[in-house]
């Protein structure tokens, strides 16, 4: 049922709360005593009404502290409770929330932090050694605030002393009782900067508006109910832990159950814990989960329904194990929101999830409210195509074009595009990239850097990433981000860094041939405490190798398709 004009499509977004500060206003007055998140690892909750004041009082804080409209404030944290308290407060408060990968340190730390530039970061007592170490590289050092964790079972470290480039905020001053500034928000309003990896240059901060986190959570949010409860593990520094997991639940007035990090032993005790009845499985998970034991009670859980992203060729196999009913898959991007759907029904009703334990829309509700948001429904045996992204959304016309921007043919492969059919859908800006934000842009298209077809059967799939894009334990990287790591070796003189096929999901192993200083020498053993030193463990490479010299062309680019030739048949040997 998909709507045609802009007023139409317009109406749609705003019916829900095109405004999620408003959505929770909503919540907090209707259904206020009700339990919004949860925090698994103290075993803290909070209804709607009580999240909806501590979120007002964080906002009332920051703009008495001076954080005015549209300046950024970044979380560095391991912490989502924390984390989601302060987004929202960010949100109330007219300022942007630009969260930082709690793994960053040194180079990567230091990168973010000038580009973006926030006035005030709140980090906990574990991660301010890391902000300290890159305090004097900072160009505008922020204010800092540092979370003091409640005297729990967890045995918090005190934290260091504050590094004096930095000006101290207290916590307890920003969690104070105060009352919201009066501002008034609208939709094409700058509300998060999320940082996306680069293929040939840095990683990006990806500035977007409030209403693009309504139509990236559009038909995300249709297979949830007031009575579901969301699980989620995923980080908060990544739209889809902050986002598709809390924010959709927060629109649908669902609970959302927070952990720092995925666990696939303690994975179904978690679910258990909270009954929780929605997830999203990256690629790596699905794997990691199947490798248990099988046993009869597999599917005595609370898990009825997931979003997989990419769609793996064993979705159906994992959902009748695990009595999945529902499947949602598509396409998920930092820049361009989710502008592709589709909704898989596994199971017959009764046979996934067992009766007793289900909760949320019946099969006969899903299949309405799909309809009703345009999005395809098929059956598992009608999913059996690699890459399945479903078809568009009603706000975005989708696009397949070739080398020289043209539109392709029905499944020829090319570059996938996209196109708003209302403003504010996609993000406003690369920040302080304007070259980068044109050309991603160009003839009126945004480019997502992700190769796709469109299928004989009008359903849209994925076929590869474009350019040097590394995907690791759910992390997307670039092939620059490790080059520029590993040279600042001190003996290494290049280097050549790019994916191979994982033997786990639709995942990557990284793949390192580095090139040392004339004269130097330089062992991979070397290398590999290089990276374990000074890199995240996604980034560090699995395979790393010591050559004379890198092949190039006569124009001085790397070949690096003979190098991954070269390691492919090395490792085939071995």
């Amino acid at each position: 049922m998909a709507a045609t004009s802009e007023h139409e499509l317009t109406a749609r977004l705003r019916a829900e709360d095109e405004l999620i500060t408003d959505r929770l206003r909503h919540w907090a007055r209707t259904t206020g005593d009700r339990t919004f998140l949860y925090y698994g690892e103290d075993d803290v909750s909070f209804t709607y009404a009580e999240f909806d004041r501590r979120t007002d009082a964080i906002a009332g804080n920051l703009a008495g502290s001076g954080v005015a409209r549209g300046d950024r404030v970044s979380v560095f944290s391991l912490n989502p409770m924390i984390t989601a308290l302060m987004m929202v407060g960010c949100w109330k408060a007219g300022a942007v929330y630009a969260p930082v990968n709690f793994s960053y340190t040194g180079r990567l730390l230091s990168y973010q932090l000038n580009d973006t530039r926030p006035v005030l970061i709140l980090t906990d007592p574990a991660l301010l050694p890391a902000l300290n170490a890159v305090a004097d590289v900072l160009e505008q050092p922020p204010a800092v605030a540092v979370y003091a964790p409640p005297p729990t079972a967890h045995d918090h470290a005190p934290a260091p002393d504050l590094h004096p480039a930095f000006r101290p905020v207290s916590w307890g001053d920003l969690v104070a009782d105060a009352a919201a500034p009066q501002i008034a928000l609208a939709f094409d309003d700058p509300a998060n900067v999320f940082y996306t990896s680069g293929t040939t240059g840095p990683s990006k901060g990806v500035l977007q508006p409030f209403r693009w986190m309504a139509q990236y959570t559009w038909g995300l949010r249709m297979t949830l109910s007031e009575e579901d409860v969301v699980y989620n593990d995923l980080p908060m520094y990544h739209v889809g832990g902050a986002l598709a997991n809390f924010g959709r639940a927060l629109w649908q007035g669902a609970e959302v159950a927070v952990w720092n990090r995925f666990s696939p032993t303690r994975f179904w005790e978690r679910v258990a814990s909270r009954g929780a009845t929605s997830a999203i499985l990256l690629d790596v998970m699905i794997p990691w989960l199947s490798k248990a034991p099988a046993t009869a009670d597999d599917r005595r859980n609370t898990l009825n329904k997931a979003y997989m992203q990419p769609l793996p060729l064993q979705h159906d196999e994992f959902s009748r194990r695990f009595g999945i009913d529902h499947v949602a898959a598509g396409f998920g991007q930092t820049e361009a929101g989710a502008p592709l759907c589709v909704l898989i029904e596994e199971t017959a009703e009764g046979e996934g999830t067992p009766p007793d334990l289900y909760r949320g829309h019946s099969h006969e509700e899903m299949a309405a409210v799909a309809f009703r948001k345009g999005v395809p429904v098929l059956q598992a045996g009608q999913a059996t195509r690699k890459g399945l992204m479903g078809r568009p959304s009603p706000f975005f016309d989708v696009t397949v074009r070739n080398e020289r921007d043209e539109e392709c043919a029905p499944e020829e492969p090319g570059h996938l595009a996209v196109r708003p059919k209302v403003p504010g859908l996609l993000l406003e800006s690369y920040l302080n990239k304007p070259e980068a934000t044109v050309a991603a842009t160009r003839n009126l298209w945004f480019h997502t850097g992700d190769a796709a077809l469109l299928g004989e059967d009008g359903l849209f799939y994925f076929v590869d990433r474009l350019g040097d894009r590394i995907r690791v334990r759910g992390e997307n990287l670039s092939s620059f981000q490790v080059e520029d790591m590993l040279n600042q070796h001190p003996v290494i003189q290049m280097s050549a860094a790019f994916p191979i096929p994982s033997g786990e999901g639709d995942e990557d192993d990284i793949v390192a041939f580095v090139v040392p200083t004339d004269g130097a020498v330089l062992t991979a053993d070397e290398v590999e405490a290089f990276a374990v030193e000074t890199m995240p463990k996604y980034m560090r490479p699995r395979h790393v190798r010591i050559v004379d010299d890198i092949p190039r062309t006569p124009t001085n680019k790397v070949e690096k398709y003979r190098l991954r030739q070269r390691i492919l048949a090395e490792l085939q040997e071995a």
